[in-house]
């Protein structure tokens, strides 16, 4: 439920998810997972907040999948970790990059937050890459991630790595996941 500060592009705030395609919400108000902001992004400062479903029958991927990726590029994976050893591919892990330094992953049913400060690759005049995207991640209050540099786009993402700002895009892998109060 935190405030966005003056100035922040509100991307959901339970009213429309018009700044999404397809931009799905629920009867309660909740943006649905397979959604990616219309507008495309450089550097920025993210807040998400978002739910777990409880699906006590999945088992490792198939428990409430999701991710958020960074310009729909870098991803922050979003899973039903909670109690596990927190890897690259739970919930707070940089997909294939890092583990989180601490598996902060709430209980299914409980909402949750990422801060995220994101710094896009940079590129010269000849499209050659001059330095890694990085970025730092707060998961429910808790920093897991501080200026961890993502050398490559993360494998299914959706755009491959380059010099354009990309949208903010949340993961569909056929789990329920619900989404409010995002803003960059």
């Amino acid at each position: 439920g935190t405030k966005p500060p003056a100035g922040a592009v509100v991307l959901f705030d339970g009213t429309s998810a018009e700044n999404f395609k397809p931009g799905r919400m629920t009867d309660e108000g909740l943006l649905m997972q397979g959604a990616t902001s219309n507008q495309n992004f450089h550097d920025f400062e993210l807040h998400l907040e978002f739910m777990l479903s409880y699906m006590p029958y999945g088992r490792n991927q198939d428990r409430s999948n999701s991710g958020c990726y960074m310009q729909g590029r870098h991803e922050v994976q979003i899973l039903d970790s909670f109690g596990l050893s927190g890897e690259d591919n739970e919930c707070g892990g940089i997909y294939t990059v890092r583990k989180p330094d601490v598996n902060m992953c709430y209980p299914p049913l409980s909402w949750q937050t990422y801060d995220v400060k994101f710094y896009a690759a940079k590129f010269d005049e000849n499209k050659k890459k001059t330095s890694h995207a990085r970025l730092s991640v707060v998961h429910n209050g808790v920093p897991i991630h501080v200026n961890v540099e993502v050398p490559y786009a993360t494998r299914a993402a959706p755009l491959e790595e380059g010099s354009s700002p990309g949208p903010i895009f949340l993961q569909e892998h056929n789990c329920p996941v619900r989404y409010r109060n995002i803003w960059l």
